[in-house]
């Protein structure tokens, strides 16, 4: 019998991906969203819009009736964190217990803190520095104690999104100014950092999934996504390429720029969003990847698109060039 899945937060950067992923490979979908999705779209099928908020579990669990698994997609504004975290997540959490289905969340690299090693594996010790990392710290605690009262649940950690969506690094600072020929980086150019394309991490999620469903995995368990560790140098001059690629060329050659981080120190006073991104500067100063040898354990080698591939697909995606120049997305 084919399987089903809940993803909360369907419409969203990581929700819409999520559904197309587990719609290719066969799952039903029950896509949770304010708004119903284009199931016409990408070739979507067996998708179902689920009205129901998470504010009455009882009513979305009835809706949910048919879900073996339920994917946690949704993340309040930066600056709602405090208040809507850990609410969004327990409600998730309590229609996941209702369903009896497995729950997963995706994760990210907070919980480590500024002093976190360069590679993060999946029992590196959670150190966090900020409010934001030790509200991601609670999160996972919470899945623990679930596990207790039963739930099984799985969180796969990864680094900051691409590839689908906006509200990220990668629109809303790096290539926002490419169509002026400006590309701006937020740290300095030779550290490595972590990345994750969304359309293959959304395929991982579709293969931690059928473990999950299987009960082929401890009542909680992580894993990370190693996705693409990128130094900002090769993450621009991979952006130009795709760029040049599709015909987006400015006569003097693309300009590079950094994030002014004291200004937004300063004006976060004013600004609560400033304040929040200003607080996870240290992000772009601390080197760090994302060891994913246990997942790779659990489900085995996952298909990557090449990163000249995903960023061109990236830059389609956002609309920041000529959209004749139809995109190449499927992976090697």
């Amino acid at each position: 019998m084919a399987k089903t899945v809940l993803v909360l937060g369907a419409n969203g950067r990581l929700g819409q991906p999520l559904t197309q992923a587990f719609s290719a490979a066969g799952w039903g979908v029950l896509a949770q969203a304010r708004r119903p999705l284009d199931v016409t779209h990408g070739g979507l099928r067996d998708v179902r819009h689920v009205r129901a908020g998470l504010d009455d579990s009882k009513a979305l669990a009835r809706e949910a009736r048919a879900a073996d698994v339920v994917v946690h997609a949704l993340n309040p504004a930066y600056h709602r964190w405090p208040t809507d975290a850990l609410r969004l997540l327990r409600q998730g959490m309590a229609v996941a217990q209702q369903l009896g289905a497995a729950f997963m969340l995706p994760g990210n690299v907070y919980n480590f803190g500024e002093g976190m090693p360069a590679r993060l594996a999946v029992d590196t010790p959670q150190q966090p520095s900020t409010r934001k990392g030790c509200i991601r710290r609670a999160m996972e605690s919470e899945l623990e104690l679930g596990a207790a009262r039963g739930l099984r649940s799985v969180l796969l950690r990864a680094g900051d999104f691409y590839g689908a969506g906006n509200g990220n690094w990668f629109d809303m600072a790096i290539t926002k100014g490419l169509s002026r020929g400006r590309l701006v980086y937020p740290g300095p150019l030779g550290l490595p950092h972590a990345w994750a394309y969304l359309p293959d991490l959304a395929r991982a999620f579709v293969a931690l999934a059928n473990r999950a469903d299987e009960d082929a995995l401890p009542a909680f368990s992580r894993f990370h996504f190693a996705g693409h560790t990128l130094t900002g140098q090769a993450l621009l001059d991979g952006i130009e390429q795709a760029a040049n690629s599709l015909g987006v060329r400015p006569a003097g050659g693309f300009q590079r720029g950094g994030i002014p981080w004291p200004l937004l120190r300063v004006g976060g006073i004013v600004w609560p969003m400033w304040r929040e991104l200003a607080e996870m500067a240290y992000l772009w100063r601390v080197p760090h990847a994302l060891d994913g040898a246990a997942l790779q354990g659990v489900v085995g080698p996952l298909a990557a698109t090449p990163l000249d591939v995903a960023l061109r697909s990236s830059l389609l995606g956002l609309g920041l060039a000529p959209a004749a120049s139809a995109p190449h997305t499927a992976p090697t």
